[in-house]
């Protein structure tokens, strides 16, 4: 697939990333892809495939240099993700969620929370970010999670849903309203909750169409007395770093899904080009040659586009919100759409479990829906045409 072998040299990485995006590869395709039909069978918490991604230091490379990172580059991020991803989306969507939770806290936090909290982030903790509420999803200006100033604390009460991490992280961003601001939408605000904080309660966790190795947790704060210096860039001033949060973390599921999408192409190629009907192999029917037409074409624009937006973010464009919504609405419609045309590829044998990507279908699913649905998104993509009067 010369189309794609090119497409993966598009980022212009530095001999570091090139190195440590190869170590990455050559652990996704030997150990975790391996792992991953078990983890999704016994929806077990990748504790192996969380500690080998720990020993190659993989957490460092999103935090800066001064707390004990790496600080590479966006665009060797979203590399990782989609390999990591492409070998098993659960182990893919814990890692990313680390970069998630942790980058409003690079980008916005005081200097002595990032010398407090990012060296045990770079050190490999598992980090979580809370937003999601069961009244509040795509729009996060409703949410009701509380925060009380009292004295040297804040007392968080409340609670959050469809938490990825939620249950063994060991760093809960939390997104809640001040109770001193009567505005709802200046009222948001974030502070982080370390594990073990009296009040902090895992109420369940989900039984999940797919991602099912990837804890996903329902959390209660029953008058969680936080630490005011955890408070990120003061009362009410949570909207502005939610938005910014989302605008990097997009992009990122975007690369989740592509990394689905990729490895549902492939599976789909391989498995054409060797079984036969009518004494043709499938590939040979020229329907089959004008949908993998399609499917690839679409694919190499939308990872395009992923370029783009990496080499803006890695440029030092911060307003590129319209651009994050368009990539990961289209890449993960783009996942869906090719992974269920290679079960339909695959026949009777793609709706068994002894084929990948039945499991594939099942994980693309939710990237049309987490980081804001697709409707969602394609607001915010028309809304930017509106010219202000």
């Amino acid at each position: 697939m010369k189309v794609f072998d090119r497409l993966d040299s598009i980022p212009a990485l530095s001999p570091e990333e090139v190195q440590l995006l190869d170590s990455v590869k050559s652990l996704a395709r030997n150990q975790i892809a391996p792992r991953a039909e078990h983890y999704d069978r016994t929806g077990e918490f990748p504790w192996e495939n969380v500690r080998a991604i720990n020993a190659l230091g993989l957490n460092a490379m999103f935090v800066p240099e001064a707390y004990g990172g790496a600080g590479l580059g966006y665009a060797a991020y979203l590399a990782c993700v989609r390999e990591i991803s492409k070998a098993c989306a659960a182990t893919g969507i814990i890692w990313a969620t680390n970069f998630h939770a942790m980058k409003p806290l690079i980008d916005f936090g005081s200097e002595e929370q990032k010398r407090r909290l990012l060296p045990c982030v770079a050190e490999g903790a598992l980090a979580a970010l809370a937003i999601t509420e069961p009244d509040a999803g795509s729009d996060a200006t409703h949410m009701t999670t509380r925060f009380i100033p009292a004295g040297d604390h804040v007392i968080v009460k409340g609670g959050k849903t469809f938490i990825t991490n939620g249950d063994v992280a060991d760093l809960i961003l939390v997104f809640g309203k001040w109770a001193e601001i009567a505005d709802d939408r200046k009222a948001i605000s974030a502070i982080v909750i370390e594990k073990g904080t009296p009040g902090l309660m895992v109420l369940r966790t989900e039984d999940k169409m797919g991602h099912r190795a990837s804890s996903t947790a329902a959390l209660a704060f029953e008058d969680c007395a936080v630490p005011r210096a955890n408070l990120i860039g003061g009362p009410g001033a949570g909207l502005p770093l939610l938005l910014a949060s989302l605008n990097k973390s997009r992009p990122s599921v975007a690369a989740h899904a592509l990394g689905i999408a990729r490895a549902a192409f492939e599976d789909a190629v391989a498995y054409i080009n060797e079984r036969r009907q009518s004494g043709r192999r499938i590939i040979e029917f020229q329907g089959i040659q004008f949908l993998l037409a399609d499917l690839a074409t679409d694919f190499a624009m939308c990872e395009m586009w992923l370029w783009h937006v990496a080499r803006l973010v890695d440029s030092g464009v911060s307003d590129f919100g319209p651009e994050a919504s368009m990539l990961k609405m289209r890449a993960s419609d783009l996942a869906m759409r090719i992974a269920t045309e290679a079960v339909q590829l695959h026949g009777g044998y793609g709706y068994c479990k002894e084929y990948r990507v039945e499991r594939l279908m099942r994980d693309a699913k939710i990237t049309q829906i987490w980081e804001g649905t697709n409707q969602i998104h394609r607001q915010i993509i028309g809304r930017s045409f509106i010219v202000k009067k």
